[in-house]
């Protein structure tokens, strides 16, 4: 059953376009696996190393824009008279271009930053992505400024027999953006089951103990902020794109608080919770939408997560294995119980 469980989803997933045939209600799918994947991207710093990044929507603009601008071209002039010109390279190459770059700051970033803890971490996460906000806002010979860069090219591929063909079907895009979220969380699965991941558990559970033991915590939350600010970085790739036009307002803090609602809400530390929150408040406000006003929309969004954060404070993938496993239990013959209740571990 286990196996067949994620096969089942696959199925699911992949035939979504075929039943979901409104177009409204694909972009809405399309856009809320962007920020799934930009969520499980936060998922690893925040649920496996412990960090809280309030600044995490900067990676996602940064890809984005590095995407947008590989693939459009620039024409700028730094300090110091050197002139810096860049030709349209295939908007395809925009893609590995912003995984790179928003990985890139994330080692920086995390070599900065990691010297420092809790509240004074999240205050240089947040101003990051202040700066970077106001980079992109007032840099308007590179980013255009407040009027946006507009006219982004879809990504294109080369099909044999068909040549270069550009990627501007929703349902097309749709399958990219499936097969970039199933890659992101199969590397995610993959890391935090091995070595590595144990030793960033570890790490959020119990710093000292890992430091002891001899876990270079430097270079494992490091390792942590590259990976996740690349997976953030392909996310803002796709969402360029994808609406074809980004301005400042990318790295607004809203968005960073969305992502955390999704992970918090889905349950951080497991790998199903960025889905499970992202599916239910990217969905929520377009169902809301067409039966109250705006400012209840509100409420009922900020009501329903404060219910699920009380009732459910580990998130409601987390609560739903524990109702299955004290089901299993419930169902075991009475010795195998008792056994099961005297092998377990002692909290």
């Amino acid at each position: 059953m286990k196996r067949a469980l994620p096969i089942f989803w696959l199925l699911v997933l992949f035939t979504l376009p075929v039943w979901l045939r409104d177009p409204y209600f694909l972009h809405i799918t399309i856009i809320t696996a962007i920020f799934i994947i930009a969520a499980m991207s936060l998922n690893l710093l925040l649920g496996y190393t412990g960090q809280l990044s309030l600044g995490h929507v900067a990676f996602f603009g940064i890809g984005a824009y590095a995407s947008a601008l590989t693939s459009l071209g620039f024409d700028i002039e730094l300090p110091g008279g050197l002139h810096i010109v860049h030709a349209p390279w295939p908007a395809i190459a925009g893609f590995p271009v912003g995984i790179v770059v928003a990985g890139l700051c994330g080692y920086m970033i995390g070599k900065l930053s990691f010297k420092v803890r809790g509240a004074y971490f999240v205050i240089v996460t947040i101003s990051f992505a202040e700066v970077m906000r106001l980079v992109a806002l007032n840099w308007v010979d590179l980013t255009q400024g407040p009027l946006a860069l507009n006219n982004i090219p879809p990504y294109s591929i080369w099909l044999p027999g068909i040549g270069e063909y550009e990627i501007w079907s929703k349902v097309v895009f749709f399958y990219v953006v499936a097969a970039v979220g199933v890659a992101c969380y199969l590397i995610i699965q993959r890391l935090v089951q091995s070595r590595i991941g144990r030793a960033m558990v570890a790490l959020k559970d119990n710093e000292s103990l890992a430091i002891s033991v001899g876990i270079d915590v430097t270079r494992y939350l490091v390792l942590a902020a590259v990976m996740s600010a690349a997976m953030a970085g392909a996310a803002g790739s796709l969402y360029a794109h994808y609406v074809k036009i980004i301005d400042p307002e990318i790295f607004l803090f809203i968005y960073t608080v969305t992502m955390v609602i999704m992970v918090i809400t889905g349950g951080k530390g497991t790998l199903a919770g960025p889905i499970v929150g992202g599916v239910i408040f990217g969905f929520l406000p377009v169902v809301v939408r067409s039966y109250v006003a705006p400012a209840v929309q509100w409420m009922i969004y900020g009501a329903l997560m404060i219910v699920i954060v009380f009732l459910l404070p580990r998130g409601i993938v987390p609560a739903i294995e524990q109702y299955f496993l004290n089901r299993k239990q419930a169902d075991r013959p009475p010795d195998v119980a008792v056994l099961a209740d005297l092998d377990a571990p002692k909290s």
